[in-house]
């Protein structure tokens, strides 16, 4: 069937092109170097056109309050109705785990409302809320970064590979969808402060980790669950420890 992957020439959007196309299906990349922007409309209601189901995996350019909130409200909406138009039987969208509760930063905000919009619409859904990435975990030291410090909360934490995101996404889109969402994190938990603490150490990254239970994560205070699922979550099988990117996050 035509699955269009929405953020498709991204992180996780190529590897669900790749991983699709491999099981039989037409997977189109759909981003603006392929000319589809959502933002703006163009090229949408075009490669929509047949598809059966939509994997929204794309991301705002900009992270501050106002802009976040515009790109995530204004292509969700465009998203859905050149849909409902198209007769796609299928939106599914990667989310965050912890979207709902604290810290409720602007990202989580805007994920939010881009929830509810496709909640509301009338195109069966289905929502993946995944932990924070292994790629992402240099930017998230770096976030937190003060001088020579690195302030992180002693709090719970279970990130997980771009692959497992990339293949609990794809199975979710196959699927029947949910009208409701899931959860899905790396196979390990950890003390947020411990986990960066060994990491910067295996970089050699000459920044000390300093335990702060006040510590900001993007713009807010963690509550020890926020970043981590409920109980009965999927979880991936690749390990921090055996991934192959691991040493490639360093200076």
């Amino acid at each position: 069937m035509k699955i269009v992957v929405v953020g498709g020439t991204g992180l996780i959007g190529s590897k669900l092109v790749t991983k699709l196309g491999e099981h039989g299906h037409e997977a189109v990349a759909a981003a603006p170097t392929t000319g589809v922007n959502t933002l703006t409309g163009e090229g949408v209601a075009e490669v929509l056109a047949g598809a059966s189901v939509v994997i929204d995996v794309s991301n705002s350019p900009s992270f501050a309050e106002a802009a976040v909130r515009e790109f995530f409200e204004t292509s969700t909406r465009n998203l859905l109705a050149a849909g409902a138009e198209a007769g796609v039987g299928h939106h599914v969208a990667l989310s965050v785990v912890g979207t709902e509760r604290p810290p409720g930063n602007a990202y989580f905000r805007a994920k939010i409302a881009q929830e509810q919009l496709i909640e509301k619409s009338s195109i069966p859904y289905s929502l993946v809320h995944a932990t924070q990435f292994f790629e992402f975990v240099r930017r998230i030291a770096d976030e937190a970064t003060d001088g020579g410090e690195v302030r992180m909360a002693p709090v719970l934490f279970q990130p997980m590979a771009g692959d497992d995101v990339a293949r609990a996404v794809g199975r979710v889109a196959v699927g029947t969808p949910l009208n409701g969402r899931v959860e899905v994190a790396g196979p390990e938990q950890f003390r947020m402060d411990e986990f960066f603490r060994e990491v910067l150490a295996s970089w050699n990254d000459p920044r000390e980790v300093v335990t702060d239970p006040h510590a900001h994560y993007f713009g807010a205070e963690l509550l020890e669950r926020s970043l981590v699922p409920e109980d009965g979550a999927t979880l991936g099988t690749i390990r921090y420890g055996e991934w192959p990117g691991r040493n490639a996050t360093g200076r």
